[in-house]
């Protein structure tokens, strides 16, 4: 695809606001391509905006609650309205919590479902048809290592990238053909804002050598634009996704739980 076809073909980054969501969005920009920025936060999607379209970019804010389930069809009935047709659809919204199931705020458990699950489904079924009717487009869901293992003290987090990672490969295979490509992108632990969100600053999970942001973007970006299935971020973290399938699930288990806990 040509740099003046770029800037007519608009890409949809949801998370926006900071961290790989962010970084996505400064790759996609470089690389010319126009952008409908998504999250909660205004103030920090109008920085980010007014950054990127000093590079020449059409960038576009939609600010939205991905954790209301009507945010999918009012965030699509707005790109209608605008005329905007999405090539490029990166999921990168989510959150995770920490602590046992059994004391979790229900509220906060199903607002992590929908928008790491039900929200991300929801988008990608809404914007889907346009893609396979223009015989073009490009998918990227990020799931995380975590979606390969169960996830104690973390339980609805894993579970929903669990489901993020098995649709992602599930959809690439029926897209196969059509022009689409899905690239299930799992980072491991990164440096955002996750940790602080999740309260889990005191787990052992924070001891674990972290990626950059920046760097996790590059590899996902990477892989995205190869049309790649799957891209797990880092040496130790594709050692980690062998691991879980070679061991025992008990001890597996039992490790991920040693992981999670208070240090």
């Amino acid at each position: 695809m040509k740099l003046n076809d770029r800037r007519d073909s608009f890409a949809l980054v949801t998370g926006a606001s900071s961290g790989i969501g962010r970084d996505l969005a400064r790759l996609l920009a470089a690389d010319g391509y126009s952008l409908v920025l998504v999250a909660r936060n205004e103030a920090a999607l109008e920085l980010i905006a007014a950054a990127l379209r000093q590079s020449g970019v059409t960038v576009r804010v939609i600010v939205k609650d991905l954790s209301d389930p009507a945010s999918a069809p009012d965030l699509v009935a707005e790109l209608t309205d605008r005329g905007i047709a999405i090539d490029i659809l990166i999921n990168n919204a989510g959150f995770g919590t920490h602590g046992p199931f059994a004391d979790a705020d229900v509220s906060q458990q199903m607002a992590m479902i929908q928008v790491n699950i039900a929200t991300l489904t929801h988008l990608t079924r809404l914007l889907l048809p346009g893609m396979i009717k223009s015989g073009r487009g490009r998918i990227m869901n990020v799931a995380s290592v975590a979606g390969f293992l169960p996830g104690p003290l973390m339980a609805v987090y894993y579970a929903s990238k669990a489901y993020v990672l098995s649709f992602s490969e599930a959809l690439s295979s029926e897209l196969r053909h059509k022009g689409i490509t899905v690239t299930a992108v799992c980072p491991g632990p990164t440096g955002t804002d996750f940790f602080n969100r999740a309260n889990v600053r005191n787990s052992k999970l924070t001891t674990i050598s972290m990626m950059s942001s920046e760097r996790v973007a590059k590899i996902g970006y990477d892989a995205m634009m190869a049309g790649r299935r799957l891209s797990v971020t880092g040496l130790n973290n594709r050692l980690l996704t062998v691991a879980t399938r070679l061991l025992p699930r008990a001890l597996v288990l039992k490790a991920a739980k040693r992981v999670n806990s208070a240090r």
